[in-house]
């Protein structure tokens, strides 16, 4: 049991509007068993924070590669629901509600 409401997470074919989808850049691909979407149903809006519990709870290392040792945004994640950046609203405290679609994108750095 790994979503919020205790069912295992959803490929993203079932697109059912009772479910919250977590969109992957590539390069998080091979951290989340191959996959660019991670489905989690949800019977009502959750916060961003529990949603990213539950799909990374069988990924542990998409976890720590997401989040920090005290369960923060790492600094060079951008999580966006309904296209603004979650630290710009409420941070992990952010609803989302069943049917939304959520983007995770990784900060690139360079010179």
């Amino acid at each position: 049991m790994c979503c919020v409401s205790g069912q295992p997470w959803l490929p993203v074919a079932d697109n059912n509007a009772r479910h919250i989808s977590v969109v992957l850049p590539s390069v998080l691909h091979p951290l989340a068993g191959g996959q660019s979407v991670l489905t989690a149903p949800a019977d009502g809006p959750v916060t961003v924070g529990k949603l990213l519990d539950a799909v990374t709870s069988d990924f542990a290392v998409l976890a720590r590669r997401l989040r920090d040792e005290t369960g923060a945004l790492r600094r060079f994640v951008n999580v966006y629901v309904g296209g603004d950046e979650v630290r710009r609203l409420q941070g992990l405290d952010t609803e989302v509600a069943p049917g939304q679609e959520v983007l995770v994108i990784q900060s690139v750095a360079g010179g």
